[in-house]
């Protein structure tokens, strides 16, 4: 299986400047997942493994630390209301026109830089073996679910369960485990994102993470765990 691994990172961030080259414990966090994905190179695990950004700080930063950038992503796959799918997509058309193919996309966030080479392989082991459409990497939630879920009416501090049985008691034993998205690892069959268009198929393969490296960062309390963790 030819597996094409994107590095996505766009320039623009709100809720902490230039995220993904912020520096942790004395490198740019995107060079956590740069160094795993050349890492991956090497085993012969995937076929190819590239950066897709528009910043020009971002490409620099990669280039120098060896991670292949083929393009600047265009400016309109690149704002805050973009959709992954349309890198996605873009990516592979870039390579389809060089004469290039790949039978499956892998995707690994900056944001989720404490997944390990490990859990990356075991993914793409179990993707091949259940021979899906989609796998994601999730961590095991023991309390967390509906049924202790709200969201806040009008913002008037008035609660609206998400779950109509949130008030009758029922135990935590009762509603068993949920699985959560980490965004760590997203593996998807091209054929499948050129036909739906989107990166996630109905009833994907689970890979199970552990909770405590599960983190994606996205606010400065997300940046403050990080860092104590790394």
């Amino acid at each position: 299986m030819r597996i094409l691994a994107i590095v996505p990172a766009r320039g623009g961030s709100k809720g902490i400047k230039d995220k993904n080259i912020i520096r942790i414990s004395g490198k740019p966090l995107i060079s956590y997942t740069i160094d795993l994905s050349i890492v991956l190179i090497k085993r012969k695990l995937i076929a190819k493994a590239i950066l897709s950004s528009d910043s020009e700080k971002i490409i620099q930063v990669a280039k120098k630390q060896g991670l292949e950038v083929p393009f600047r992503r265009p400016k309109k796959f690149a704002s805050d209301r973009s959709k992954a799918i349309e890198y996605i997509l873009h990516a592979i058309e870039y390579f389809e026109n060089r004469g290039e193919k790949f039978d499956s996309v892998l995707i690994l966030q900056p944001t989720s830089p404490l997944r390990n080479v490990r859990d990356v392989t075991a993914a793409i082991n179990l993707f091949i073996r259940s021979r899906t459409n989609s796998l994601i990497s999730v961590y095991k939630e023991e309390y967390i679910n509906e049924l202790v879920m709200y969201k806040m009416k009008n913002k008037g501090k008035v609660g609206v369960p998400l779950n109509k049985d949130h008030s009758k008691g029922v135990r935590r034993q009762e509603h068993g485990s949920t699985y959560v998205r980490n965004g760590c690892i997203y593996l998807t069959k091209v054929s499948y994102l050129k036909r739906f268009n989107q990166l996630i198929s109905p009833n994907p393969v689970l890979y199970e993470m552990p909770k405590r490296r599960s983190i994606n960062l996205d606010t400065p309390e997300d940046l403050s765990i990080l860092k104590k963790l790394i």
